[in-house]
């Protein structure tokens, strides 16, 4: 593929009310969003109107961030279990992708492999797998463990069950041979009950972004979602993804990385800043702390003075990378634990953009073209105001710079990403 007909991809990151930690107080929310079937489908036809590669699900077994007021976190979740809801989805819609997480901790190969094989059938080859390992020792409390498995471990139960779960999915449960696997971790006999996908294989997605989270992604991903405040972080993960793919046998071509990114849109660069303001003006400072402690792996950061800077932390055995980001942000901004809350709890860690559409698409074209971002998964800051700004304001502009479809070339999702049909 040549530089001038390279464009980008984009996801619509679904989150109920939306991405701000205060969405759900927003006067034009929707608050009851995440039980509601008719909102969800308003967003993926939005989204596929405006030609989006795929909508994404994030998905957690438990409320990851439960010291989080209760009313804040019951209105911000999903609601429904995601791989449901896309079902429904893909019947609403007949072109874009439908992407959910699932965890390799909490689940068995041939059970998933099966689930999302049957989403891949019921959409028409457009659905996805976002591979996590959980990371929160409040999920692990919900399924009989005696605690969060060590980061090391996690992953390496995750190589094994990527290699089954593809496997199945290629008719051959035990690789080349197809005489099934059997190990300490896993036992599957049979092959799945269903035929191989009409893209080959649903997408494989992944988002760990510390050493070995980046080796697992070059071994086994199509896409691989991360998180990225500055050029320099971003270009330097994705330089250092990419060039990992030779070792197995891959070509840089082969996945596709996709930033996070939270824009505020607006006519106006000052509609923009206002529209932002009001959602910072929401945030409450408990629940701000609440949330970083929880990303940052840490009880409580309350004992600690909240106009003064982050404490020493120790390493973490929950995301790790995330954590780096986090601290590596706060020392180099010189941020107070409130500030750091509140800039985190306004996108979570991901990078954000406020602005006109013409200033948001110079910002995204500046990674894009600067070899830093395949593409970028778009986390609106409140639904479904912010996505509707964006497909109107910003993808428009982006299709009259050249940088993104005008309508889908393909109908699967591999079609959409560019991404060669597995053997």
């Amino acid at each position: 593929m040549t530089a001038a007909s390279r464009q980008m991809k984009l996801g619509a990151f679904l989150w109920a009310t939306g991405h701000h930690i205060a969405a759900w107080r927003h006067p034009k929310a929707h608050v009851t969003a995440g039980i509601d079937i008719d909102h969800y489908i308003q967003l993926a036809r939005t989204a596929e109107a405006a030609k989006f590669d795929m909508v994404f699900c994030e998905d957690a077994a438990g409320l990851r961030e439960a010291n989080v007021a209760i009313s804040s976190q019951t209105s911000r979740s999903i609601g429904f279990e995601p791989i449901s809801l896309l079902s429904a989805l893909a019947v609403q819609t007949s072109r874009i992708g439908l992407v959910s997480t699932a965890s390799t901790s909490y689940n068995e190969p041939y059970g998933l492999a099966r689930t999302f094989l049957s989403l891949d059938h019921l959409s028409g080859g457009r659905g996805g797998w976002n591979l996590v390992t959980s990371a929160s020792p409040i999920e692990a409390a919900n399924f009989g463990s005696t605690g969060l498995r060590p980061h090391a471990d996690r992953y390496q139960r995750a190589r094994e069950f990527a290699e089954v779960v593809t496997g199945l999915w290629r008719g051959k449960p035990g690789g080349a041979s197809g005489s099934g696997h059997d190990s300490q971790s896993f036992s599957v006999r049979d092959p799945l009950d269903l035929p191989r996908s009409p893209q080959g294989a649903p997408v494989l997605v992944q988002a760990g972004a510390s050493d070995v989270g980046r080796d697992l992604a070059a071994r086994t991903a199509d896409v691989v979602f991360t998180a990225a405040q500055t050029f320099e972080e971003a270009k330097a993960f994705y330089d250092d993804l990419k060039g990992r793919l030779a070792a197995y046998g891959r070509e840089p071509d082969d996945i596709k990385i996709m930033p996070g990114v939270a824009p505020v849109v607006a006519e106006t660069t000052t509609q923009a800043q206002e529209k932002y303001e009001e959602l910072q003006e929401l945030i409450p400072d408990d629940v701000g702390v609440a949330l970083l402690s929880s990303y940052l792996s840490i009880a409580d950061l309350w004992r600690y003075p909240i106009d003064g800077p982050l404490p020493e932390l120790p390493p973490s055995e929950g995301m790790q990378s995330r954590q780096a980001l986090v601290i590596e942000q706060s020392r180099r901004d010189n941020l107070s634990i409130r500030q750091l809350a509140r800039h985190f709890a306004g996108a979570r860690g991901h990078w954000r953009i406020v602005g006109t559409a013409a200033q948001v698409a110079d910002e995204l074209q500046a990674r894009f073209e600067g070899g830093a971002a395949d593409g970028f998964n778009v986390m609106p800051s409140y639904f479904p105001g912010e996505l509707d700004a964006f497909a109107t304001l910003v993808v428009p502009e982006l299709q009259r710079r050249g940088l993104f479809r005008k309508d889908y070339e393909g109908r699967t999702l591999r079609d959409h990403l560019g991404l060669k049909r597995p053997m």
